[in-house]
């Protein structure tokens, strides 16, 4: 069941967190550990885990939600690299690297939305037999 539209926007927020791995090479945040490299592979993974546990959809919200919270950390660690740059913020210098996870964040909220919109679903067939 791949074919699902929540597998469509999990696959988006994959998309997302490959994208930020491209634009994010300069991003240098703590000198001897890469950080965003680390943080775009789990993301990645905990992607491709979550969109091929279909048949799990407590284990795909639990996932969901754990790629939110880093998500949610790299917003906040990419807004004090931006901040720590010199020159202040001004966007046409600056890169678009804080856009992607927000981008993944809001497709993964509305995955969980489909998500339990299918357990209910499942749930009232249940009840049904």
């Amino acid at each position: 069941m791949i074919q699902r539209i929540q597998s469509v926007t999990m696959f988006f927020a994959v998309l997302s967190a490959v994208f930020l791995f491209l634009t994010s090479q300069d991003v240098v945040i703590v000198k001897s550990v890469p950080v965003m490299l680390i943080a775009c592979i789990v993301l990645v993974l905990l992607g491709l885990l979550s969109i091929f546990s279909f048949k799990n959809r407590k284990r795909q919200i639990l996932l969901n939600n754990i790629s939110m919270v880093i998500n949610a950390l790299l917003i906040g660690l990419l807004g004090y690299w931006l901040l720590s740059l010199s020159g202040g913020i001004s966007f046409p210098e600056k890169g678009i690297e804080p856009v992607f996870p927000l981008l993944a964040i809001i497709f993964l909220l509305m995955s969980n939305l489909y998500i339990r919109r299918d357990e209910r679903l499942v749930k009232s067939v249940d009840r049904l037999r």
